[in-house]
């Protein structure tokens, strides 16, 4: 007892309730979970361990263009300098770096047996091999140093690491998060680069942005493997919240694989894509056992095809068996349709906060106009300490005579470098520097290499001064740095997000659709949207726009009328203006292909019609140069599966589809040819039929438009160099089929060409090779005759050519 006492009195043992204890340790064990291991910092969107791994693959010197190197070394760099933890766990989140089906765009690159959807595992670290990847080099380790993030000393204070890497893309939203820490967890889906850098421009230049707005340019995930996202409120209120859930779909079409009528008739349920974090063989075994139960009924056959060109699960269907019911089957009782819960928690300040998807985006560009503010300081620092030297070389020179007698008579270096301290009013830095200088750079070229030099140094220190003293400067940069990034590493979305159709309303409510005609419009893109009349606004003449804006078609509909959907394979779909959204312009719509029938998935949009024109016939010409009129009374009794117009010839598709409602048709080539044909003369064939040859086209000559005019109308032409005219279309004569055509416009230049055609009088997008488009009225381009070569109509850049015209409403 008097030895205890002892020891409390000497202040070695303190008395503390069990409680209180408990509850400081697991909160101190809590937030180190939270902080050192399961949630990603929104910084740079990465965990500790993905973050160490990185940079040990750094200075190892694993670059891109450099030898993959074994896993093994890696891992146990990782361990010995960064991470003392398992060594299968700094593997497994190596491996999900490296593949490509878990990140949008993986961080490393592998070379080996990295696992597959199937969920077979990784080969051993011993016999994969990896490196970094491009973007990961490029967007989270350029110019990382201590002075442009910080750095923190390891475990053992042996080495220092980056708290955070210099990340010029969220990484958090590219390639998404998941963790679960104690007492909270992160789901952050991964999403489209391309969309993810068009939202920062977007928050940078209106940083008040609304959500509506900011989905407009980020309307979704796009998962790796794909799918199909039923959009609903939840995608909006996850954004908006933070927390919200989506149904996600596999992708699934039906094939014939027994061509033929009623009971001979066989089909297939081909499944190309699954929900994101699906397992393959978990799946097909799923719907064998279901099928085994009796509670999947109708399915014959049931095989895996899938091979390195990408999925293919064939769900071959008995005679009887109704395709699309046992599809919504497969979607209510398997993973082919599952619910992805949402959650947009990350460490903002070592703090665990929910954040809304503007928060995100906010919180990353404040980090990244931060190491931008540091890095050009950095360097400027650095410039101004180089031409601090090069002065005083080039001080040296102009007095070398007088340097030389004091380096000969000086005992030492440290005599010699006082005495130009003194005599040339050199700094210490300056003086050493002038010492070292070799012989051979007194000659008078090496003097004007550093004339040369400090001439460079001026001006880069007056940017740097410029970009950290001015914002506006600095966000010039950010946006640009943004806009290269994404030339480098953006590619097409992978998942389609489709909206759900409302329900019809009820007895006694109104639908504002009926009450009032609307527009609908669709762009070059393939996206469509319903406008009310009253807020449709025209597009601005005399000026350049992204070529996002333009929207090459738009008619007034009802709410009840059906739209005609062309594809480039000859086929045409029916789609219920209902089925669009009413949006704002804000809202550039969404894609008409995933609304159509399962058959015209991975078809290419060409056009689209109101359901009831005026003409009475259609005119179908394709890229070859074939051309049919059909009745559109072969269209009244159109289904939803759509229906083939014609027949192609290998390597042909669709061109155009005109309402034949004048008499006379021009068609153009990239050459200058125009083609006059009277509509009346025109073969009118059936469904089957592939054409006649109406235009024969010459080597490298291709067709660069079609159009229907009056008699008394004029035809406009624009060049790629982007010199225009209208030209009357009584000058051109008319022509049979298979005619050589007419010269319409000399082409002066070699690299000119027919870009493509308009009515005269119609506003015009003139569309470019740097993806923008100058708007014009056809009005305004002069009437000429066929020799005239035209006049410039659109100011272009050095090196900018037209690609595409497009009438605008």
């Amino acid at each position: 007892m008097p030895k205890q006492l002892d020891l409390l009195t000497a202040g070695q043992v303190i008395p503390t309730p069990l409680h209180s204890e408990m509850q400081r340790s697991y909160l101190e064990y809590a937030m180190s979970v939270i902080v050192g291991r399961a949630l990603p910092d929104v910084r740079d969107g990465l965990k500790p361990v993905h973050r160490r791994i990185l940079y040990a693959m750094y200075e190892l010197g694993l670059t891109p263009d450099r030898p993959f190197r074994k896993c093994a070394r890696v891992v146990g760099d990782v361990l010995g300098k960064y991470h003392p933890h398992g060594d299968q766990a700094v593997y497994e989140a190596l491996v999900r770096l490296v593949q490509p089906f878990s990140s949008r765009y993986p961080l490393l690159a592998g070379q080996g047996n990295f696992g597959s959807v199937d969920d077979d595992p990784p080969a051993a670290m011993r016999y994969t091999e990896t490196r970094l990847a491009a973007i990961a080099q490029r967007t989270l380790l350029t110019n990382i140093n201590d002075a442009i993030v910080e750095f923190v000393p390891n475990f053992d204070s042996s080495q220092a690491e980056p708290l955070v890497l210099p990340a010029q893309l969220p990484i958090l939203l590219l390639n998404g998060s998941t963790g679960i820490a104690v007492g909270m967890a992160t789901n952050i889906p991964p999403h489209n680069l391309g969309e993810v850098v068009d939202a920062l421009i977007a928050l940078i230049d209106r940083p008040h942005l609304s959500l509506e707005e900011l989905l407009s340019y980020l309307p979704g995930p796009d998962f790796p493997t794909g799918g199909v996202i039923v959009e609903s409120a939840e995608l909006r209120r996850a954004y908006a919240t933070g927390r919200g859930t989506i149904t996600l779909r596999g992708v699934a079409k039906l094939e014939d694989i027994q061509p033929g009528r009623g009971r001979h008739r066989r089909q297939a349920i081909v499944v190309t894509e699954l929900p994101y974090q699906v397992n393959k063989a978990a799946w097909i075994e799923k719907v064998a056992d279901l099928v085994n139960q009796g509670r999947l009924e109708g399915i014959a056959d049931l095989r895996d095809e899938s091979d390195r060109e990408g999925l293919r699960v064939v769900i071959e269907l008995k005679r009887d068996a109704a395709a699309a019911q046992l599809l919504e089957q497969l979607y209510r009782l398997t993973a082919l349709q599952v619910t992805y819960g949402i959650n947009l928690m990350a460490l903002v300040g070592n703090q665990p906060r929910q954040l809304s998807l503007k928060e995100i985006l906010s919180e990353f560009l404040q980090f990244r106009e931060q190491t931008l503010l540091r890095q050009y300081r950095h360097d400027l620092e650095a410039a101004q300490a180089r031409q601090h030297v090069v002065s005083g070389l080039l001080i040296g020179l102009n007095a070398v005579d007088q340097v030389i007698e004091i380096l000969r008579s000086a005992a030492d270096g440290s005599t010699a470098r006082r005495e130009l301290m003194t005599r040339l009013g050199l700094s210490d830095r300056q003086a050493s520097a002038l010492i070292a200088m070799p012989l051979r750079r007194l000659t008078q070229q090496e003097r004007q290499e550093l004339e040369r030099e400090q001439a460079e140094l001026q001006v880069r220190i007056a940017q740097w001064e410029t970009l950290i003293s001015e914002r506006p400067e600095r966000l010039k940069a950010l946006k640009k740095e943004l806009r290269q990034l994404k030339k480098e590493f953006a590619d097409p979305r992978r998942t389609q997000i489709l909206t759900a159709v409302p329900p019809p309303p009820g007895p006694g409510e109104n639908n504002d659709r009926d009450e009032a005609p609307l527009w609908v419009e669709v762009n070059h893109r393939g996206y469509g949207r319903c406008l009310p009349q009253r807020s449709r606004s025209s597009v601005p003449l005399q000026t350049w726009l992204p070529w996002s804006e333009p929207l090459p078609l738009a008619f007034s509909v009802q709410a009840s009328d059906r739209l005609w959907v062309f594809t480039e394979s000859g086929k045409v779909y029916p789609l219920a203006v209902e089925r669009l959204p009413v949006t704002s312009r804000s809202d550039r719509g969404q894609p008409l292909l995933p609304l159509l029938a399962e058959s015209a998935q991975g078809e290419t949009l060409l056009t689209v019609l109101p359901g009831q024109p005026t003409a009475e016939k259609l005119i179908l010409l394709t890229r070859q140069g074939r051309i049919k009129v059909i009745p559109i009374s072969d269209l009244q009794d159109l289904r939803g599966r759509g229906l083939q117009l014609t027949k192609l010839k290998g390597g042909d598709a669709l061109g155009w589809v005109l309402p034949a409602d004048t008499d006379h048709l021009v068609v153009a080539t990239s050459r200058g040819r125009v083609f006059h044909f009277f509509i009346p003369d025109l073969p009118a064939l059936g469904r089957l039929n592939p054409g006649q040859v109406a235009v024969r086209l010459g080597v490298q000559e291709t067709l660069v438009g079609a159009i229907a005019l009056a008699a008394q109308e004029a035809l406009l032409l624009v060049t790629r160099l982007g010199l225009g005219k209208q030209l009357p279309l009584s000058l051109i004569e008319v022509t049979p089929l298979g005619h050589l055509g007419q010269l319409a416009i000399p082409l002066g230049q070699k690299q000119d060409g027919l870009a493509g055609l308009g009515r005269g009088g119609i506003p015009l997008a003139l569309v470019t090779t740097q993806g923008r488009a100058w708007v014009t009225n056809g009005a305004d381009v002069p009437l000429l005759n066929r020799e005239a070569m035209g006049v410039a109509i659109a100011p272009l850049a050095a090196g900018e050519q037209i690609q595409a015209v497009v009438p605008l409403a």
